[in-house]
């Protein structure tokens, strides 16, 4: 494979509570420094407008396509950005999306395809989304979803480590974005 992310920016887009240093995100970080991470005003209160509107400065603040990394309640930050304006947007990778009805956000959200490529990686046993809603979502989205087995809410308590099997889903996005801006414009 070879390795595009030169080609994009890529935003980090946490949850609740941010990611921790033992969470996949961070080690994906300290392993490409040149991420981004979105930083909130208040990790610990969830504003769905006030955090996509966050997402969106990082999003304008580097002239390249970005590549959404996100992260359960990042998820849903990430799709309301992509849904006010997907300009920029490469791609969204949404790791074990936090079920919206549980935020009573759901009817802010698109029930229509993103406009970029996406994936949805969900998890069997997902505390914070099951796996018939994640993969409800996932149709409405027109994400490509990836059933991970039983890992959780796919996080540091998961004991994923940097999560390879992740981290071979972004470059897979990586590729389709790659791709999707070449035939448009061939």
């Amino acid at each position: 494979m070879m390795e595009l992310f030169p080609h994009f920016q890529v935003i980090v887009v946490s949850g609740l509570h941010d990611s921790g240093p033992g969470h996949w995100q961070s080690r994906w970080q300290r392993l490409h420094p040149e991420f981004v991470r979105v930083r909130q005003d208040d990790f610990g209160q969830p504003d769905l407008a006030a955090w996509a509107a966050r997402l969106d400065q990082v999003r304008r603040a580097d002239p390249r396509p970005a590549l959404l990394v996100a992260h359960s309640f990042g998820c849903l930050t990430a799709v309301h950005s992509i849904a006010r304006s997907s300009e920029g947007v490469a791609g969204a990778l949404l790791v074990a999306p936090a079920d919206p009805d549980k935020f009573g956000v759901a009817d802010r959200l698109p029930a229509l395809s993103l406009d970029c490529p996406s994936i949805l990686v969900s998890s069997a046993n997902d505390p914070w989304m099951s796996a018939p809603h994640a993969a409800l979502w996932a149709r409405r989205w027109g994400s490509e979803l990836v059933e991970e087995g039983r890992l959780g809410h796919i996080n540091a308590e998961s004991g994923l480590g940097d999560w390879p099997s992740g981290y071979n889903y972004l470059q897979r996005l990586a590729e389709l974005a790659h791709n999707r801006a070449l035939a448009f414009s061939a």
